[in-house]
Protein backbone atom coordinates (compact mmCIF):
# COMPACT_ATOMS: atom_id res chain seq x y z
CA UNK A 1 0.00 0.00 0.00
CA UNK A 2 1.25 3.54 -0.94
CA UNK A 3 1.08 6.20 1.85
CA UNK A 4 -2.30 8.27 1.89
CA UNK A 5 -2.73 11.63 3.53
CA UNK A 6 -5.48 12.11 4.68
CA UNK A 7 -7.59 14.80 6.73
CA UNK A 8 -9.44 13.84 9.54
CA UNK A 9 -12.49 15.73 11.78
CA UNK A 10 -13.38 14.82 15.22
CA UNK A 11 -16.30 15.81 17.50
CA UNK A 12 -17.45 15.26 20.99
CA UNK A 13 -20.37 16.56 23.12
CA UNK A 14 -21.45 13.79 25.39
CA UNK A 15 -19.43 12.89 28.24
CA UNK A 16 -15.63 14.08 28.66
CA UNK A 17 -15.04 15.91 25.73
CA UNK A 18 -11.31 16.65 25.70
CA UNK A 19 -10.83 12.73 26.64
CA UNK A 20 -12.92 11.30 23.77
CA UNK A 21 -10.81 13.44 21.31
CA UNK A 22 -7.23 12.60 23.15
CA UNK A 23 -8.46 9.04 22.05
CA UNK A 24 -8.09 10.12 18.59
CA UNK A 25 -5.14 11.66 18.48
CA UNK A 26 -3.44 9.05 20.68
CA UNK A 27 -4.19 6.53 18.10
CA UNK A 28 -3.28 8.11 15.25
CA UNK A 29 0.11 9.37 16.84
CA UNK A 30 2.07 7.19 14.55
CA UNK A 31 0.96 8.94 11.52
CA UNK A 32 0.38 12.48 13.20
CA UNK A 33 1.66 15.51 10.72
CA UNK A 34 -0.43 17.99 12.50
CA UNK A 35 -3.45 18.19 14.86
CA UNK A 36 -5.12 21.76 15.39
CA UNK A 37 -6.53 23.09 18.62
CA UNK A 38 -9.53 22.15 20.00
CA UNK A 39 -12.70 24.15 19.00
CA UNK A 40 -15.87 24.56 21.16
CA UNK A 41 -18.56 24.81 18.21
CA UNK A 42 -22.55 25.12 18.06
CA UNK A 43 -24.07 21.89 16.79
CA UNK A 44 -24.61 21.59 13.16
CA UNK A 45 -28.01 20.05 11.89
CA UNK A 46 -31.15 21.82 14.04
CA UNK A 47 -31.04 18.97 16.99
CA UNK A 48 -31.06 20.60 20.52
CA UNK A 49 -27.96 20.06 22.15
CA UNK A 50 -24.98 21.06 23.87
CA UNK A 51 -22.06 22.56 22.02
CA UNK A 52 -19.05 20.21 20.13
CA UNK A 53 -15.45 20.02 20.95
CA UNK A 54 -13.82 19.42 17.86
CA UNK A 55 -10.30 19.05 16.25
CA UNK A 56 -8.89 18.24 12.28
CA UNK A 57 -5.75 16.35 12.64
CA UNK A 58 -3.83 15.72 9.51
CA UNK A 59 -2.39 12.34 8.92
CA UNK A 60 0.30 10.19 6.63
CA UNK A 61 0.74 6.31 6.63
CA UNK A 62 0.58 3.44 5.00
CA UNK A 63 -3.74 2.95 4.96
CA UNK A 64 -6.04 3.72 2.60
CA UNK A 65 -9.02 5.70 2.78
CA UNK A 66 -11.38 2.29 4.03
CA UNK A 67 -8.53 1.98 6.50
CA UNK A 68 -8.79 5.73 7.94
CA UNK A 69 -12.94 4.94 8.18
CA UNK A 70 -12.17 2.01 10.07
CA UNK A 71 -9.73 3.24 12.65
CA UNK A 72 -12.07 6.25 13.61
CA UNK A 73 -14.82 3.58 13.91
CA UNK A 74 -12.93 1.96 15.89
CA UNK A 75 -12.44 4.79 18.20
CA UNK A 76 -16.48 5.77 18.17
CA UNK A 77 -17.23 2.11 19.45
CA UNK A 78 -14.81 2.12 21.92
CA UNK A 79 -16.18 5.78 23.15
CA UNK A 80 -20.08 4.08 23.35
CA UNK A 81 -20.77 6.06 19.90
CA UNK A 82 -24.74 5.61 19.38
CA UNK A 83 -26.66 6.49 16.14
CA UNK A 84 -29.87 7.35 16.88
CA UNK A 85 -30.47 10.71 15.85
CA UNK A 86 -28.98 12.29 12.54
CA UNK A 87 -26.77 15.35 13.59
CA UNK A 88 -27.30 14.17 17.10
CA UNK A 89 -25.55 13.94 20.53
CA UNK A 90 -22.19 11.87 20.23
CA UNK A 91 -19.78 10.93 22.52
CA UNK A 92 -17.45 10.74 19.36
CA UNK A 93 -17.69 11.13 15.39
CA UNK A 94 -14.27 11.25 13.06
CA UNK A 95 -15.39 12.07 9.91
CA UNK A 96 -12.56 11.35 7.07
CA UNK A 97 -13.00 14.62 4.82
CA UNK A 98 -10.09 14.41 2.65
CA UNK A 99 -7.55 11.46 1.25
CA UNK A 100 -4.67 12.01 -1.56
CA UNK A 101 -2.47 9.06 -2.80
CA UNK A 102 0.26 10.33 -4.64
CA UNK A 103 -0.58 13.82 -4.56
CA UNK A 104 -4.03 12.88 -6.16
CA UNK A 105 -7.03 13.08 -4.41
CA UNK A 106 -8.86 10.05 -3.68
CA UNK A 107 -12.80 10.15 -5.05
CA UNK A 108 -15.82 7.90 -3.63
CA UNK A 109 -18.74 7.61 -4.15
CA UNK A 110 -19.42 4.72 -1.95
CA UNK A 111 -21.86 5.69 0.52
CA UNK A 112 -20.11 4.43 3.19
CA UNK A 113 -17.13 6.74 2.40
CA UNK A 114 -17.96 9.73 0.24
CA UNK A 115 -14.89 11.20 -0.61
CA UNK A 116 -14.18 14.44 -0.54
CA UNK A 117 -16.95 14.34 2.60
CA UNK A 118 -19.41 15.96 0.44
CA UNK A 119 -20.52 18.55 2.90
CA UNK A 120 -16.91 19.50 4.29
CA UNK A 121 -17.07 22.78 2.17
CA UNK A 122 -19.88 24.37 4.37
CA UNK A 123 -18.53 23.09 7.64
CA UNK A 124 -16.83 25.98 9.59
CA UNK A 125 -15.98 23.35 12.32
CA UNK A 126 -14.23 21.59 10.02
CA UNK A 127 -12.51 24.25 8.26
CA UNK A 128 -11.44 26.85 10.75
CA UNK A 129 -9.40 24.45 12.74
CA UNK A 130 -8.07 22.62 9.43
CA UNK A 131 -6.90 25.96 8.01
CA UNK A 132 -5.15 26.98 11.78
CA UNK A 133 -2.78 23.68 11.05
CA UNK A 134 -2.78 23.91 7.20
CA UNK A 135 -2.68 27.68 5.79
CA UNK A 136 -2.29 26.24 2.35
CA UNK A 137 -5.06 23.90 2.42
CA UNK A 138 -7.41 23.13 -0.22
CA UNK A 139 -10.41 20.61 -0.81
CA UNK A 140 -12.05 19.04 -3.76
CA UNK A 141 -15.41 20.41 -4.50
CA UNK A 142 -17.99 19.90 -7.67
CA UNK A 143 -16.79 23.28 -8.28
CA UNK A 144 -13.13 22.42 -8.37
CA UNK A 145 -10.43 22.29 -6.07
CA UNK A 146 -10.94 25.57 -3.75
CA UNK A 147 -8.80 27.20 -1.30
CA UNK A 148 -10.21 26.17 2.75
CA UNK A 149 -9.42 29.87 3.54
CA UNK A 150 -12.06 30.43 0.51
CA UNK A 151 -14.64 28.65 1.64
CA UNK A 152 -14.52 29.73 5.02
CA UNK A 153 -14.97 33.19 3.36
CA UNK A 154 -18.36 31.84 1.83
CA UNK A 155 -19.84 30.39 5.15
CA UNK A 156 -21.91 32.51 7.18
CA UNK A 157 -20.13 34.91 9.54
CA UNK A 158 -22.44 34.27 12.41
CA UNK A 159 -21.20 30.58 12.10
CA UNK A 160 -17.86 31.40 11.24
CA UNK A 161 -17.78 33.04 14.78
CA UNK A 162 -19.34 30.50 16.95
CA UNK A 163 -15.86 28.16 16.08
CA UNK A 164 -13.49 29.00 19.01
CA UNK A 165 -10.48 27.67 20.24
CA UNK A 166 -10.87 26.44 24.14
CA UNK A 167 -7.87 24.16 24.32
CA UNK A 168 -4.97 22.62 22.96
CA UNK A 169 -4.29 18.90 23.20
CA UNK A 170 -1.07 16.89 24.23
CA UNK A 171 0.89 15.22 21.36
CA UNK A 172 3.17 12.69 21.80
CA UNK A 173 5.24 13.18 18.85
CA UNK A 174 3.54 14.70 15.62
CA UNK A 175 6.09 14.46 12.46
Amino acid sequence: MTATRAVLSAGSNIGDRLGHLNSVVERFADDLVAVSPVYSTPPWGGVEQEDFYNITLIVEGPHGPYEWLTIGAELEEAADRTREVRWGPRTLDVDVITVSEAGDVVHSDDPRLLLPHPRAADRAFVLVPWLAIEPDATLWTPAGVQPVATLIDRIDPAERAGVVPVAQLPVARPR
